[in-house]
């Protein structure tokens, strides 16, 4: 099993003043204790879960690229890019830049997005959850078009959403055929049904019912002639080893749980992160522990 840390919550010692040192020193940390990706939240105002619309809340992709220049081997992705948020040549644009500017570190994390209040008090449109996914199968195509060749499938894209005349995209990503594509979500009619179709990896939420939305994406794989296996599957989760590691065998049987239900990748958010001390408890104990799993 692997195991990312995702920053989803900025309420760290020093405020904005020590952002930048604060977030450094959290990538190099997670980077030297073995974790494998780093992924940051795609929101415009902080969520309700984590303190609210009057809480920080980074840009991501802004965030990615100063991850980037601070770390040489992890994995650098959105959990994720909502698709109302950005026009998709937009998006693929920054995902792009992420990719060569990392050395081939990207990861495209997209879904249909879900916090309405952030994009209305911002005054970004919030279509209703149909057109969502309809625009979230047409991003995915349009970044596929986008990564296709050495400059892009330059094609016309005429879609009901969204219309490209030329889907040019330079520089190109270094990673090839693409940065790896995770759909986030566990709809069972649409969202694996696309992750089926076009993606590298899905994002599920923890819990029992994870081996029964595997045994639909199981299905929908069958139904688009697709590799079951080649698919990675993930889920986000909390990784909360205490003050001074007391939790840490809690956290390893927790892992072991999402591990016998069939995922392979768990997606963190630290507690504390900040302080730096719980990565490095989770690389000296908790990482090499599931790591065979």
């Amino acid at each position: 099993m692997k195991l990312g840390v995702q920053l989803n919550s900025f309420d760290w010692t020093g405020g904005p003043r020590r952002f930048g040192r604060n977030l450094a020193d959290i990538g190099k940390t997670a980077e030297e204790a073995g974790f494998d990706r780093i992924g940051v939240a795609d929101h415009l105002w902080q969520h309700p879960f984590m303190g609210g619309p009057e809480a920080d809340e980074p840009e991501c992709y802004t965030t990615l690229t100063f991850l980037a220049a601070n770390t040489q081997r992890v994995k650098l992705t959105a959990m994720v890019s909502g698709v109302h948020f950005r026009h998709p040549a937009v998006l693929v644009k920054a995902v792009s830049t992420l990719d060569v500017l990392s050395g081939g570190r990207a990861c495209f994390g997209v879904g249909s997005g879900h916090y309405e209040e952030e994009t209305l008090g911002l005054g970004i449109p919030f279509p209703p959850q149909r057109e969502r996914f309809e625009m979230l199968e047409e991003t995915v195509q349009i970044a596929l078009r986008m990564w296709s060749g050495e400059r892009g499938d330059e094609r016309p894209f005429e879609g009901n959403h969204y219309r490209l005349g030329r889907p040019l995209n330079l520089p190109q990503s270094i990673s090839r055929p693409h940065p790896p594509i995770m759909i986030a979500g566990d709809g069972e009619k649409k969202t694996l049904r696309l992750v089926a179709r076009y993606a590298d990896a899905c994002s599920l939420r923890p819990g029992p019912q994870v081996p029964g939305k595997l045994a639909v994406l199981r299905r929908h794989c069958e139904v688009e002639g697709r590799d079951y296996e080649e698919i990675e599957k993930t889920c986000a989760f909390a990784f909360d080893v205490g003050e001074s590691g007391e939790k840490v065998e809690e956290l390893i049987g927790q892992l072991r749980w999402l591990s016998g239900m069939g995922i392979e990748t768990v997606i963190g958010f630290v507690p504390g992160v900040d302080r730096i001390t719980p990565l490095e408890i989770i690389g000296i104990d908790v990482i090499p522990a599931v790591a065979d799993l």
